[in-house]
């Protein structure tokens, strides 16, 4: 007797949810993460959506996937931190959905940090500029965030940036692409030049964004203004991304019904 290959649809699906942007090298970036999600696991229905700025949308997902008989979908905000999407606009569109679809469940897992695969990625985007691990105990790094008013995203941030220290980096100091509040870490710039007042020699401004836009290239400029000796990347389609984001699908699929669909 032969056996039958397992159909896609016997896991959840899984919705990429991103933010979007008027910069078309945010989209190519996102579709680029999600063929690696595919790549890693390519019995899973993987479909990427954007809150604003790109196509396809939120609602326009669902509705394909529920017109295609799909039962069950993990919803996956392309987020580091918890903020206002995470608590507010996400949970609004699915909500909707729900209603409008009663036969597809829709799971909203966990944003992607605070993880280790982050603090590797990290580090994996410092290394492709020519610093090496030997490099570490010489060089200052600046982990830089497009910023949040939300009092959780600064813990996190700042949090990650002190566990990043702890990998062996003589000082890591946290920063956002520009002042949000009085409270808020210090603007990109700001923190470089701060770390030359305490006396490190180099001086590395890491992203700590996922996708090139707007506010990347104001941490960028800052870094470049404060005279930054490196500059890492975006974090972008790398494979410490994509594998988190299987985990935190994984960890959706693993929530109880009732707590799901609530």
């Amino acid at each position: 007797m032969h056996g039958t290959r397992p159909s896609r649809l016997a896991r959840p699906a899984l919705l990429v949810v991103a933010h979007g942007s008027r910069d078309p090298r945010h989209a190519a970036t996102v579709h680029a993460l999600v063929r690696q999600v595919r790549s890693q696991q390519p019995e899973v229905r993987v479909s990427t959506a954007f809150l604003d700025f790109n196509a396809p949308t939120v609602p326009q997902v669902l509705e394909r996937m529920a017109n295609d008989g799909v039962g069950e979908v993990v919803a996956l905000p392309l987020l580091l931190t918890r903020a206002f999407h995470a608590k507010s606009d996400i949970p609004s569109v699915l909500n909707e959905a729900r209603a409008r679809y009663p036969r597809l469940r829709i799971t909203q897992s966990g944003v992607l940090g605070p993880s280790p695969l982050l603090l590797d990625a990290v580090e994996q985007r410092l290394y492709e500029t020519g610093l090496t691990p030997a490099d570490r105990s010489a060089t200052g790094v600046v982990l830089a965030s497009a910023g949040s008013s939300d009092p959780e995203a600064v813990a996190v941030l700042t949090a990650m940036a002190r566990d990043l220290r702890h990998t062996g980096w003589c000082a890591v100091r946290p920063a956002f692409a520009s002042a949000v509040t009085s409270a808020s870490p210090a603007r990109t710039e700001d923190a470089v030049r701060a770390l030359r007042a305490e006396g490190v020699d180099r001086v590395a401004v890491a992203p700590y964004v996922i996708a090139p836009g707007r506010l990347p290239d104001r941490i960028a400029d800052g870094a470049r203004a404060a005279g930054a000796d490196v500059l890492a990347d975006v974090l972008g389609p790398s494979p410490e991304l994509a594998r988190l984001m299987l985990r935190r699908y994984d960890e959706a699929r693993a929530v109880p019904r009732l707590a799901a669909t609530g």
